[in-house]
């Protein structure tokens, strides 16, 4: 018998870091389904892709925000799908805090679709990925930030807020789904600057650039490459979040 390819879940993977993780996993052996919650269209297009390559792939809508739907769509893939061995928490929602002013609906939406979303899914998937044979048994690699742990920002405080939740969940479930599941997390500095609105603007980004010690923007490859890594490979490694921002967090 031929023994199954592993089998990825990955969260928010239409685009940017999100396709990149998809198509890596793909190309290191797995079969991929992906989520996203606008980007149908892109969606669709990776699957094709991600089929060229040789994986089986699918796409489902989820929005995290619901999390009545989140748990509906674990059960649901816990009960149509022959396993799981890897879940990427990637979606996120990344706003400003408008005006500077924080308020509790802006930080409920972000705690819910960063840091609440993932943990119930991940409450309804934890039973399948401690099934999987994979060598470190199921992985769990969480998309943080390194703007939330070592380098505050302002302007940002709803979304830091969930993204740090998140990072404690990383070091928590750790130690809860020991030892049949590792869980990890990959923090980025960027590795893609935001197509619109303020942090688009070039001048902006070349005083970013300029406090990176790499002297450089990271690339989503790269971000991609660190989960990878983590979900595969790194079968002695758990609670552990891996910076992938060229240095940023010392200077």
């Amino acid at each position: 018998m031929t023994a199954r390819r592993p089998m990825a879940l990955v969260t928010g993977g239409a685009l940017r870091v999100g396709r990149a993780i998809c198509l890596a996993l793909a190309r290191a052996g797995c079969d991929v389904t992906l989520t996203y919650r606008k980007s149908g269209v892109e969606a669709e297009s990776l699957v094709h892709e991600l089929r060229s390559l040789g994986a089986s792939a699918e796409s489902a809508a989820l929005d995290l925000e619901d999390l009545d739907a989140v748990a509906a769509f674990g059960r649901w893939f816990s009960a149509s799908s022959g396993g799981l061995d890897v879940l990427v928490h990637n979606a996120s929602i990344y706003e400003p805090t408008a005006g500077g002013d924080a308020c509790a609906a802006g930080a409920l939406r972000a705690m819910r679709i960063n840091a609440i979303g993932p943990l119930v899914l991940t409450r309804e998937l934890s039973a399948m990925l401690s099934r999987s044979v994979r060598p470190g048994g199921g992985s769990i690699v969480c998309l943080c930030d390194i703007h939330a742990s070592d380098r505050p920002r302002k302007g940002f405080v709803e979304y830091a807020m969930s993204k740090a939740a998140l990072e404690q969940m990383v070091r928590v479930l750790a130690v809860e789904l020991a030892p049949r599941v590792r869980v990890n997390g990959v923090a980025p500095g960027v590795v893609a600057f935001p197509a619109s609105g303020p942090e688009s603007d070039p001048a902006l980004q070349a005083r970013y650039v300029q406090r990176v010690p790499l002297g450089r923007s990271g690339t989503v490859e790269e971000a991609a490459e660190a989960v990878r890594w983590l979900a595969l490979d790194a079968t002695y490694t758990t609670g552990e979040v891996v910076r992938v921002d060229g240095g940023r967090r010392l200077s």
